[in-house]
């Protein structure tokens, strides 16, 4: 969808709220919607907003990891898996 597709005034939100809803749910879609002219919100569906804060939420880790990396601040995967191994050996004897 073409960003000036989905732009729309408050006005016409306001006298056709239900269509607006009923479009953005079955097409997923995103619409501006402005006020004097100005983009002021943005309306979404439900399910393309969780995708994108699962997108944020996996660029954040992938951020820490490179941040980490660069820093040198990593456990090599032999010293994770063998704390792995302890932790779960604990948990089989009750420590």
């Amino acid at each position: 969808m073409k960003p000036s597709e989905g732009i729309k005034s408050i006005s016409y939100l306001k006298t056709h709220a239900s269509e607006v809803i009923r479009d953005i749910f079955k097409n997923r879609k995103t619409m501006v919607i402005t006020q004097n002219g100005e983009a002021k919100v943005i309306v979404q569906d439900i399910k393309v907003y969780e995708e994108m804060q699962e997108s944020l939420a996996l660029l954040k880790i992938l951020a820490l990891s490179t941040k980490s990396l660069e820093e040198k601040e990593f456990k090599p995967l032999d010293a994770s898996f063998n704390d792995i191994k302890k932790q779960i050996k604990d948990i089989e004897t009750g420590k």
